[in-house]
């Protein structure tokens, strides 16, 4: 038994922001078909079932489930950041 998939509510603003993100003609397809997972899911469907209507694996629709919960439209970027910066990159170590 895996665990339970994050309940998404959608404001006014991410509604229609995920709606035209998944029907814009410059959207890269990454982005659109992120955004339809988020709409189906907020719709109340399945994980299984958002497989097979946005045509995605079910570790992408739980990854990208997973990311707008926790962070919103920002955890649907390409770019999204991990909270942390490695030891590395810090200005003393220069």
């Amino acid at each position: 038994m895996g665990r339970a998939a994050a309940a998404i509510e959608l404001t006014a603003v991410e509604r229609r922001e995920l709606a035209s993100l998944a029907r814009a003609r410059k959207t890269g397809q990454a982005m659109a078909r992120r955004a339809r997972i988020v709409l189906a899911a907020a719709a109340g469907l399945e994980n299984k079932a958002i497989c097979t209507e946005v045509g995605a694996d079910a570790n992408t629709v739980s990854k990208w489930r997973r990311r707008f919960a926790a962070h919103r439209l920002d955890g649907l970027l390409d770019g999204w950041k991990h909270c942390f910066q490695p030891p590395w990159n810090t200005a003393k170590d220069r």
